[in-house]
Parts: C-alpha cells; structure tokens; sequence
C-alpha cells in the first residue's frame, strides 16, 4: 500500500493579490541580507513570468544571489517565510518548468563558475548556471566537451539542463543528461546539503540515507510496474527517475554498474531539491567530423529511410522539414547557408554526421552513406560537407530551428506540447504520417524538425492560442497520446513535463507509479516549496488562466507612429500561405504582433562578439536583454503594467541602454527589432511627457549645424575652456569626460552649381549621387573629399544632395532617436522628392555614414511612402558596396598602389553588420596591394549616436567598447590602421584609445595611383 502525499500536495500554494502585501517583510529581509539582485517590482516579476513555452505566471519577486552564500541565504528566508522557490536559468523551458507562483531565484548571473576539474578524470564540477558553450569553450583546449550539445547551448545553463534531463543532438552517441551526470550537491527544502553520486560510494548524512533507502524501498515495491511501464526508449524524460537502481537497463546509466542517487535529480525540474554545484563527465573531443546533407523528395522516405541511416554508426542524424527550409531561405543568413546543402527542391533535408580520430575512416563513411541512399533508391541525394566551417553553418541553422518556426508571422504559430513524443524508429514514418492526418483533421499543418536518431522529432501544430487554439490543442494531445501508446513510444520525449506535459505522467506511467512520484516529492519536500505545480499534481495543459495569451488578453488602443502592416497578416495553416499584408487599419495589432514575435527561446542571451545586445553584454540583467525588453513592451502594450502603455516608466527603463544597433534585428532568427520598436516607445513618452533639452538639442543637430559650421573657432575654443565647458555639458545633460564633435567648413559649401541636384541631367551608366549626410558634411567633410575624389578617379560624374541655395538633405536619424517621428517623416519626405529625378533614371544613391544611408533601406519604409521608398532602398549603396557591386557587374577601374601600413584593423558599424553591410569594407581593403585586413570581432562600440554622450550613460557606453574593440585597437600593431565607417565609432575609439580611426573612402584615396 502506497503512503499518503501531504495535504500540501493536493493544494499547491497560491498567491493571492490581497497576500502580497505580506510579502514586504520577505523582501525587506532579502534586501537586508543578500549582497545580490532583489526584485518585487511588477516588471521585473513579468520578465521572469514566462519562458520559451506558451505559459505565463507572475512569480512572487526575484533574487539574484552573487555567490553561494547568497544562495543558502535566499533559500533560508524562503523557507522562514514558507515562500515556494523555483530555480531558473537561462529561461530557456519549453513546457513551462520555469514559470509558476514562487520565488524564483536566477542563477545565470553570478553562479556560474568551474568549481574543480579533473582533466585525468575527465570530470568537471560547475555552478548551475555555468552555460553549456562557455563550458566547452573553456574545456576545449584540454581536447575535452561536455557533449549534451542542445540546440540552446549559447544560452543555456547546466543547472536547466540537469533539471530537465536535456538530451541535444548526438545523444545517439553519448546519451542524455542522466548519462553524464556524476553527482550534485544540493540543498534540500529543510536546509539540508546533501551530495548524491555513486553508490559504489558510501553514504554519509542522514538526511541523504533516509533518501536513499526511501527510493530503494519504493522501487523494490514498484519493480513489476517499472517494468511494465518506463518505455524502453533512450528519450524519455517523464516524471522521476523511478527506475534508477536497475543497473541492466539498456539506457545504462552509469559505466561503474552501479546506481547513482544523483539521477533522482536529473530531470526532476526542481521539484526535489536546489542543485547548487554538477559534477559531469566528460568526453574526448572528436578530431574530425563530417557532414552529410540527404535530400529526400518525400517527409515519409526521410523518416522510412532513418533506420537505415543509423546503422552506419553517426553520431546525429537531424532532420530540418520543408517549412523550416522555407523559413530559413527568407532569413538573409541563413539563406546562403541551407542553399549550399539543397539538391533541387526537398520535402525534408537529414544532417547526418561521422566523429572519430581519423579523418579517413570518416570520409569513408560519408561514402558509404553516399551509396546506401542509391541503395534505397535516391542517388545524387547527399551533399557532403567535409569542412569545419561549412558544417558549422548548417549546424548552427539547425540549432535556430525552434527560433526559425517561431518567425512565421500573424497570430498563428507553431505551438509546443506534443513536440518530444519519442517512438522506436521502425515506426517513426508511419507515426509521423499518422500525426499528419490528425493535423490535417483540426485545420493545421505541424512543423518537424530535430532528433530523427533516436525517433524523437519537435512537431509542433500551427494553432491560433488567442482564439480556438486551446481546444484543438487538448483534442490534438489526445490523439497523439494514443499513437504514443500504441508504438510503445515515451510521451515527453526531451523537454521535459512543465505545464504542459505535467498532466500526462499519470496518463504514461499508470497510477501507482504516479502515486510513487508523489511519495518521492513528499520524501523530498514534504511542504511542497521547490518548483509546485510540476510533475506532482500539475495543473492542465490547457487551464486558460496560465497561458501568456489568457482570457481577456488584447493591446491597449494605440496609434503607431511607424508602419506595421507586415505583421498583419494570417496564414492558411495547411498551406502555409499568408494573406496580404493589412493597409494599417489595425495598426495597434500589427505593432503587437511584431512585439508577440519573441517567443522567450533567449537566443539574445549568447554571449559571442556578434551578440544581439551588447548592454546586456555589459549588465547580464534581464531587463536589458532583447527578450527582456520583448517582454516589457507586450506587458505594458496590454495593460499589465498599467495604463500608460508605452509611455509607461517600465518601458522606459527597459530601453534606456538600448543602443539602436540593430543585432537584433540581424540575429534574432523570430525578427525582433528593438531599434524600431524604441522609436515607437519614444515617440510615446515623448507624445505624453514632452521632450528634454537634451533630447532637442540632438535631434535639431542637423537644423543648426549650418550655423555651428560658421561659428567653428568660437565653438573650439569653448571646449578648450577647463571649467566652463565641463559645467555647460553637465548642464545639458552630457558627460564632461567627453570630447564633442568639432565643426569644420562645410563640405557642400563648395561644391560647384554643376554638382548640386540639377534633375534635367541625361541618364548615364557612370553618374552616382553621393548623399553627404550632416557629420560628413559638417564634421568631418575629409571623408566627402575623399569618397568624392576616388569615385571621380573610377570614371563616375558625381551629383551632391542638395539644390542650390536649400538646406542640404538629411535622413531624419537624429529626431528618430529623440522619438520626434513627424519631424523624421518630413526629413524623408523632402529627401524622396529631390532625388526622386535620379532614383527615376535609375542612378545609384551613394552614403558614407552606414546609419544615415542604411535609414533610407529600413526605416524610410516604414513611414508610408510606398513605391518612392521602395525605389530608393533598392538604389541606396554605402560607398563600399556601390565599389564592390560596380567592380563584380565589370565596370570598376580603379587603380590602388600599397600604402606605407601592412594591415588596417577593420570596426564594423552596428547597422553595417545588421544589414549584412560590413563584407564590402574588407573587401575594397583588400584591393590595396600587400595590405592584410584583419576585422575586429566586437560589438557595439557603444557611442550609439547620442548615447555615449549622455552622462548617465557614459560608464556602460565605455564598458561596451573595453569588451572587445579598444583593447584590439591597443594591441594592434605599430604600422596598422585603423579603419571605422561610422562617426560614433571613431570618436569612442579615439576617446576610448587615443587613436584616429578612420573612414574607408579616405583609405582608398591615400592608395589612390596619382
């Protein structure tokens, strides 16, 4: 006879909005006592109420402890105060494991360190929020990895990974989590810490032998029905470990033959104890590796065709489906990546690949792939990769999937709940074709991708989960169920129970063992504190209440500045094809769609040079990641913030050290563009609380550059002056550290009535415009000189921006920043109709600074100007692009001697990098003869027009650069350049490392054969 679960257990603890006020001693206390992050504020909390799964919940607060003495703290307190816990990491859950009503404690900030390695040993123990890639890059020169390789690993932590018993891409070869893990010590809900590990080792503690001795007896008692009912699968994740101490299981999960009480833990979602520090094992790093792509005119033969794949041993066998194909090809770059791996059209695409120690016996093997699919039929199907850089690629497309599925646009989108359901492979086709019909049945298509190896694929149904989508999701769920159990196959497969999975542990495993798992929570946390509502008496998949999209969700009445009909679309879910963008007559829903794009998956929480967010970078905090400002602005767009919507404090918060550098919108595979949207959210506080004179004078720079030109000496002298200027900065708003820009004679103010806009010209294939912005003619005319002379060296009469006697062109980039979008539409407006003459005979519009000209490609779009925006963003080049195009089309002569410099260290602007822009600055260096470019591998350099400026800013803006860009420019070389295409970047660098960087124009000039 089972024992009874506490009364707890039946009753998960819930907060009601009258108890919140009795929290306040709780955070007081934590405040008190922690020297780490506490959070109670309702934003703060909304950031931490969902992951990458359809769930939202507003935990309690948030802690974020420094160090584990922080931790043991928290974890005290919570227990005093009889507060729930839940652990997070990197956010990153599928199903909902890291959402719920509790104090959730962040480990990714601070507790993320290698706390003992044993090379020998090949053992490595880690704080829980160690990220699995910062882990293997550290791990790598021993010749070692930690080979749970998850699609999540930029972001992920070890301590999310143990708890959800993570599987990842080659765990044909090296199994999942439970495989790996040596042992954990954790604190236990009654303050005990526990280390559990290896049997073959004694026992101390008795708290930890009464634990032990609990699971034994309960698995001795259990043992028909474990046998009966744990699938005999390797993906299989559901409930507890129950089965532990069967050391003959096929999915052996130790080498010593013996059993190991740390497997109770893995996978158990937090629910039993707080793993504070993971020792894994670890394994040689294969010396080579390659790739075979096999394409498949059919998703039935790819899935048929599995079985045989695996018999020639690779260590991953992935599939990527029709949809996520297509999805990539519109992802710029991801485009020129999937193209490489295609042989005409395919329904589905198999990334197999070979690991060992020789290369040979690897190319061998692709061979032999080679002639098993002509074998099966299908010769000419595989496209072999045997380079690094080419695998890697395709890999990291494949690691985007989840991301690429979620970047379909309109309120239908590929939902998680039956995504991990596992059969044996020799049913995988027939399942899949199966699970098609059910779709097919509800109205919707699935998309498919990952695990084919081991019969595991992430399907996920297009449902609509603001409107009927919960009802076909639970009819879904059940049909799925029964082919679950008709194959003998494992409902959670992967990614865990959560929420959404939670309520199918009884359904998988009967009810005594279900009863079993509640004893073992008793056992563990008899009060039911760590992680409730997960695995032991969840609640629903589809309780409505717990859902992001819940009952009553909708964006508050609003009208946007900036066009987003894009996002207004709907898409036939069977045909995948989308209706027509919306002409904005539901303009708020467009900018809440584009917003609702962000699906919490974290791929901005990577942390490699080409990162998304570079002040998250600098702050490692929630708020200021891309995800964390996604979530802010959907919060506070429905009203969960309040009533001010955008023009709310959170959201102001949130943006503050946005940059505007656009990696977002270059790396986040769903489109997120937080640039765009602060304009939006700018233009709202602004509409409601008016501007600062700060804000003005930025945004009227171009206005009264003119003057500021004329009166350049007084101006100079000003900031020579030791304490005035110092004091007029900080008066305005500027950090006195700072250097202003200087002022020179403008550059247009020479130019001759001839090169001045004089629409009457004649058409000719050698005439460019070259649009000379307000730094580069007011600041810095050397670079218009220069950009002026070598177009005109290469054969081509050049046309300056501005008519005689106007004031010359701008592309509004100084009031976007300031939020000023009227002011920004007429700078556009002016800017289409002068050079609409040229853009009509076709001439091409040339710019030297990438966020002044690259506005015309982006944001002039959005303004509602139609065909004469979609012109000119066709004809819009930066000065190096327009080279590169004209030398690649053969019509580029341009003669270029060596300099007196043997490399140039090459900055890329943000926006050159966002619009794939930063190519053609190495490229047109490398045409100097005997002249080695070398790129910087950094972010932003963290000027950000404005933002550097400001005094309240300087310290991250100078943070940002010290990441990576100055101390490159430090060590460079005596006889290296430095060569930066925006005016931002400059100025930080020679601020930042008393250096002169300077634009490529000028490079290419100094090369110029006289």
């Amino acid at each position: 006879m089972t024992s009874a679960a506490p009364s707890s257990l039946l009753q998960p603890v819930r907060l009601m909005p009258s108890q919140s006020a009795a929290l306040s001693p709780l955070f007081s206390r934590l405040r008190k006592e922690l020297r780490g992050d506490v959070y109670a504020d309702r934003a703060s909390r909304g950031r931490y109420a969902t992951d990458a799964s359809i769930y939202q919940i507003m935990p309690m607060g948030v802690v974020v402890p420094r160090d584990q003495a922080d931790l043991r703290m928290a974890l005290d307190i919570a227990r005093d105060h009889k507060i729930p816990v839940l652990a997070r990491g990197a956010g990153t859950s599928q199903c909902g494991q890291t959402v719920g009503e509790a104090l959730v404690i962040d480990n990714s900030k601070w507790l993320n360190q290698i706390v003992d390695f044993e090379p020998k040993a090949r053992t490595v123990t880690v704080e829980p929020g160690m990220v699995l890639d910062h882990l293997n890059t550290w791990l790598k020169p021993h010749g070692l990895w930690f080979p749970v390789d998850v699609s999540t690993g930029a972001q992920c932590t070890i301590g999310g990974m143990t708890g959800n018993n993570s599987c990842g891409s080659r765990s044909i070869e090296y199994g999942n989590m439970v495989h790996n893990v040596l042992a954990i010590d954790a604190v236990l809900a009654d303050g005990s810490e526990c280390r559990f590990g290896s049997l073959a080792h004694p026992v101390t503690g008795d708290r930890t032998l009464d634990i032990l001795r609990g699971l034994k007896r309960i698995a001795e008692r259990e043992r028909d029905e474990i046998v009966e009912r744990v699938p005999k699968v390797l993906r299989r994740v559901a409930g507890y470990n129950i089965d532990l101490f069967d050391c003959q299981n096929p999915r052996a999960y130790t080498d010593d033959g013996h059993a190991n009480l740390a497997h109770i833990l893995v996978g158990s979602e937090g629910t039993l104890a707080y793993s504070r520090q993971i020792t894994l094992k670890l394994a040689p790093l294969p010396a080579h590796k390659v790739l075979g792509v096999v394409n498949f005119p059919t998703f039935y033969q790819a899935m048929d065709m599995t079985q045989h794949i695996v018999k020639l041993r690779p260590v991953a066998v992935e599939l990527v489906d029709r949809t996520m194909i297509d999805l990539s090809m519109e992802n710029a770059a991801f485009r020129p990546v999937i193209e490489k791996a295609l042989v005409g059209r395919p329904e589905a695409i198999l990334l197999v690949e070979f690991a060992g120690e020789s290369r040979d016996v690897q190319l061998a093997q692709l061979e032999r792939l080679t002639e098993l699919m002509g074998d099966l039929g299908l010769p000419g199907s595989v496209v072999k990769m045997p380079e690094a850089n080419a695998q890697k690629a395709l890999w990291d497309v494949r690691k985007a999937g989840l991301n690429i599925m979620m970047s379909m646009k309109g309120d239908g989108k590929p939902v998680s709940f039956i995504e991990d359901c596992a059969v044996p492979l020799e049913h995988l086709a027939e399942y899949t074709s199966r699970l098609t019909d059910v779709f097919h049945k509800h109205g919707t298509e699935g998309t498919w991708y990952a695990h084919a190896s081991v019969g595991t694929l992430h399907v996920r149904p297009i449902l609509d989960m603001r409107r009927d989508g919960a009802t076909h999701m639970r009819e879904i769920a059940e049909e799925a169920a029964a082919l679950v159990r008709e194959y003998k196959g494992a409902y959670s497969g992967e990614h865990g129970d959560g929420l959404c999975r939670g309520e199918w542990v009884a359904w998988q495993y009967g009810p005594r063992i279900n009863a079993a798992f509640a004893e073992i929570k008793a056992m563990f946390d008899p009060d039911n504190r760590f992680n409730p509502d997960k695995i032991v008496k969840p609640p629903r998949m589809d309780a409505r209440e717990n859902f992001r999209f819940a009952p009553g969700y909708a964006a508050l009445p609003l009208e946007p500045a900036l066009d987003w009909s894009a996002w207004n679309v709907t898409r036939d879910p069977l045909s995948g094809e989308e209706t027509e963008p919306g002409t904005g007559t539901d303009a708020t829903h467009g900018l809440a769609s584009a917003v609702e794009m962000c699906n919490n998956n974290g791929h901005c929480r990577k942390f490699d040079a080409g990162t998304m967010c570079p002040s998250y970078r600098v702050t490692r905090d929630e708020q200021h990641v891309t995800r964390g400002r996604a979530n802010t602005l959907r919060l506070a767009m429905t009203g969960q913030l309040g009533r001010d919507g955008l023009a709310s404090e959170e959201v102001k918060a949130a943006l503050d050290l946005c940059v505007s550098c656009k990696g977002c919108k270059r790396d986040c595979p769903t489109g997120i563009d937080m640039a765009r949207f602060k304009i939006e959210a700018r233009h709202a506080w602004n509409t409601k609380h008016g501007s600062t004179l700060r804000e003005r004078l930025i945004a009227y720079l171009p206005r009264y550059a003119p003057w500021a030109s004329r009166l350049r000496g007084a101006l100079a002298l000003a900031e020579r002056m030791p304490y005035a200027a110092p004091a007029m900065k900080r008066w305005i708003g500027l950090a006195p550290q700072r250097t202003l820009p200087k002022f020179a004679r403008a550059f247009l103010s020479g130019a001759s009535d001839a090169q001045l806009s004089a629409p009457g010209v004649e058409s000719s294939s050698r005439e460019v415009l070259l649009f000379v912005d307000t730094f580069s003619n007011y600041n810095e005319p050397e670079n218009a000189r220069a950009a002026q002379t070598v177009l005109e060296a290469a054969g081509y009469t050049v046309h300056l921006n501005t008519r005689a006697g106007e004031r010359p062109l701008c592309c509004g980039r100084t009031f976007l920043a300031a939020g000023l979008v009227d002011e920004a539409k007429a700078e556009a407006r002016r800017t289409l109709d002068t050079l609409g003459p040229y853009l009509e005979r076709g001439v091409p519009i040339v710019g030297l600074e990438p966020s002044c000209l690259l506005s015309m490609r982006d944001e002039f779009l959005t303004y509602g100007y139609g065909d004469a925006a979609k012109r000119l963003a066709g004809q819009a080049f930066l000065f190096e692009e327009f080279l590169v195009r004209e030398n690649e089309a053969g019509r580029l002569t341009l003669p270029l001697r060596a300099l007196d410099v043997s490399e140039a260290l090459v900055h890329g602007h943000c926006h050159q990098k966002a619009f794939g822009a930063f190519a053609p600055v190495q490229t047109v260096l490398s045409w100097i003869p005997g002249l080695k470019v070398s790129p910087i591998e950094s972010s932003c350099c963290g000027m950000a027009g404005s933002f550097g400026y400001e005094k309240e800013h300087f310290e991250t803006s100078r943070a940002m650069a010290e990441l990576s860009l100055l101390p490159a420019v430090r060590k460079r070389s005596a006889d290296a350049i430095v060569v930066a295409d925006g005016t931002s970047c400059r100025h930080q660098i020679k601020d930042g490392a008393q250096t002169e960087a300077i634009h490529v124009a000028r490079v290419l000039q100094r090369s110029l054969v006289a």
